[in-house]
């Protein structure tokens, strides 16, 4: 029986998939397996780049689908929308399919090590963590000082390039994602505005339940949308990103970097299992 297994959780976000690049140039002959927690709430994005990132590791991303999905969990909580405070879609639909999957192997004795994309330029998070005894945690870009321009280099290098959202949005592949920012709810109106309307009658539905609760803090989307607060949202957003550009120094071996609104505002407060 084998007596030890190595995973690795993509979430659909950069660094994550650098990662499984990085360990499958420097271990390939480490049996890794690679894993994605589907809510089935992920951005068009997010599938499209798993299947790009198939192509090049050669191997299957496994996708650990919750038994039962969100709109299941929504009823059970009477209809509180997750928020940073009740984070409810993390520990059902990211952390509890993960913990189903290899307790099995954790009970039989089988030692577990779990690969996780903290960069080395982040402050440390210690992921997933478990308090079973043959459950182990390693962080590579950590221990081998690999930052963000290491992360970019990496997916630039294989041609794989950052997922598609980037384009757009710095939060987590989950398409309504109660840590977006206002500019990103704007922008997924644009995008997706089928995905913008779907929230929007969640938020309908938790308020048809006596939940007065909203994605966004102090703004419903209906609020949000309205042309004038669009306009508003886009035109601070450009006065701030401005600002922040001005305080920043070229870099001198890459004056065209990218700078996603993470890099520039910093990242506050995001979902780990989601945003890696």
């Amino acid at each position: 029986m084998n007596k030890e297994r190595h995973i690795l959780g993509i979430s659909g976000g950069k660094d994550s998939a650098a990662l499984a690049v990085y360990m499958s140039q420097k271990f390939p002959d480490l049996d890794l397996e690679y894993f994605f927690t589907d809510t089935g709430e992920e951005l068009p994005e997010v599938y499209a780049y798993l299947t790009k990132l198939e192509g090049y590791l050669g191997k299957q991303i496994v996708r650990l689908n919750p038994s039962r999905n969100f709109q299941h969990h929504l009823k059970m909580y009477g209809y509180w929308l997750p928020s940073a405070k009740q984070r409810w879609c993390t520990s059902k639909l990211k952390i509890k399919p993960l913990e189903d999957w290899i307790k099995p192997d954790l009970d039989k004795g089988i030692k577990i090590t779990s690969y996780v994309a903290i960069r080395f330029d982040e402050k440390f998070r210690e992921g997933h963590q478990s308090k079973h005894k043959n459950y182990t945690v390693k962080l590579p870009f950590m221990d081998d000082k690999i930052d963000r321009k290491g992360v970019y280099d990496l997916l630039n290098n294989t041609g794989l390039g950052v997922p598609d959202y980037y384009q757009w949005r710095s939060r987590s592949g989950c398409t309504f994602c109660f840590f977006q920012r206002k500019i990103e709810w704007v922008r997924l109106k644009e995008r997706h505005p089928d995905a913008f309307e779907f929230a929007k009658h969640l938020e309908h539905l938790s308020s048809s339940n006596g939940v007065k609760f909203t994605w966004t803090e102090r703004e419903s989307l209906d609020e949000l949308e309205k042309p004038d607060r669009i306009k508003k949202i886009k035109e601070d957003h450009e006065i701030r990103r401005k600002r922040e550009l001005a305080k920043r120094k070229v870099n001198p071996l890459d004056p065209d970097e990218f700078l996603d609104d993470d890099e520039l505002f910093g990242q506050g407060k995001y979902c780990l299992a989601c945003h890696k």
